[in-house]
């Protein structure tokens, strides 16, 4: 598949779209009008692309809204050369949006059909994550800590304190917690002990699995 002007047309009104929702952070509207989201859907669903809605895509994830990506990642308040610990990779697609903010992501998928299509993917299109690993995001990536930023694009029915433990003094977590229904959170973790929360309204995400051996 090609990226062609129409494309460029379908985005700019995506990127309108998701503005005119409330999204103000103008490198965050940059990153939907600049990344070419049908390229991580497979070629039929081409015309799918710029809706602002999820969509399925292997392993029974979706490719999340691009509104949702957008206000996630509004909320994480990225800088570059940030730190950033993504929690479910999926198609790539928010992890685009982070390196397009020049952030050092780390990311993790533990659908392994997912993390093998989105590794040769992000080879193809020079997508350059620092750490893109198979395995269990509950876990976060201690080695790797502390973050800048944490993300997670699954719904968690609570907090893992691995990821609040591997936050830097001044990071940010940014979660949905809830079963059915989620509620968009954002942790920021004060000093060692102290963590102030912050609840953004309701979401629906697929659920956050955790490896329970």
């Amino acid at each position: 598949m090609k990226d062609t002007f129409k494309h460029k047309g379908m985005r700019n009104k995506l990127a309108d779209v998701v503005s005119s929702k409330g999204i103000r952070n103008k490198k965050v509207i940059d990153a939907i009008r600049t990344i070419p989201r049908h390229l991580f859907m497979d070629s039929g669903f081409e015309h799918h692309a710029y809706q602002d809605k999820p969509f399925p895509i292997a392993a029974e994830q979706t490719i999340s809204q691009p509104y949702t990506v957008a206000f996630q990642t509004e909320l994480l308040e990225v800088s570059p050369n940030d730190t950033i610990l993504e929690i479910g990779t999926g198609s790539g697609y928010q992890t685009a949006v982070l390196l397009h903010l020049k952030a050092k992501v780390f990311t993790i998928e533990r659908q392994l059909e997912l993390f093998k299509k989105t590794n040769l993917f992000f080879k193809k299109m020079g997508y350059r994550p620092k750490k893109f690993v198979f395995g269990d995001g509950y876990k976060g990536m201690p080695e790797h800590a502390p973050f800048d930023g944490i993300i997670v694009t699954a719904g968690a029915p609570e907090v893992p304190k691995a990821l609040l433990s591997q936050l830097k003094i001044g990071g940010r977590l940014v979660i949905p917690v809830g079963e059915d229904d989620q509620t968009m959170m954002r942790i920021t973790r004060k000093s060692e002990k102290e963590f102030e929360r912050e609840e953004f309204g309701s979401f629906r995400f697929v659920p956050l699995l955790e490896d329970k051996n």
